[in-house]
């Protein structure tokens, strides 16, 4: 495992550094790992979905390789990065597909929101929105959000990345939970004021 990440951060590396053949190797070798987030990703997703993991990993992956700015350190900003892009090709899809009907005032969850159906398109774009308010008021908060829904991160995964603790994870995320649900709550009040 150790020599693998040394691997793909090596790898990573001669592609911030302008070596085109690298991109092929970074592909082969992050591809495992990004289906599995993407897979995660869409497991919350509405059956049916035209959006499948595999189209997720490859627009995510082009996007990633195709910024010959770039600066890769490493395979952990490498992921936080896809996890990044993966969010907003899901938001993307969604204001693509954004349908006219709202949830009619029954009780939602913040969970809830994360589910793209046809029906709750403007709900996912809600969320959107206010993690990025989150995002400006505590960047560590946001960031455990989208790598845990939008790339579907487990708990552990989220503490490597951003090298924290995990109980660090598990409190920021309670608390981050607990400020989008007001949100979200204070947004679904007003729509229906």
């Amino acid at each position: 495992m150790a020599e693998q990440v040394e691997r793909l951060t090596q790898l990573l590396r001669r592609l911030s550094s302008g070596d085109e053949d690298a991109a092929a190797k970074v592909a082969a070798a992050a591809y495992g790992e990004l289906r599995r987030l993407a897979g995660q990703c869409m497991r919350r997703e509405r059956p049916g979905h035209t959006l499948q993991p595999t189209a997720l990993v490859n627009e995510a992956f082009l996007k990633l390789v195709a910024n010959t700015r770039a600066d890769w350190r490493d395979r952990v900003q490498f992921y936080a990065v896809a996890a990044r892009l993966m969010r907003r090709i899901l938001v993307d899809y969604a204001r693509k597909r954004r349908a006219g009907k709202r949830h009619g005032g029954r009780q939602v969850t913040f969970e809830d929101y994360l589910v793209l159906r046809e029906d709750r398109i403007e709900d996912v774009m809600g969320v959107d929105e206010a993690l990025e308010r989150l995002e400006a008021l505590d960047p560590r908060q946001g960031r455990i959000v989208e790598l845990r829904f939008f790339s579907g991160m487990t708990e552990e995964e989220i503490a490597e990345v951003l090298h924290i603790s995990i109980p660090t994870v598990k409190r920021e995320w309670s608390s981050a939970k607990a400020w989008l649900h007001r949100e979200l709550s204070g947004r679904d009040r007003g729509a229906h004021a």
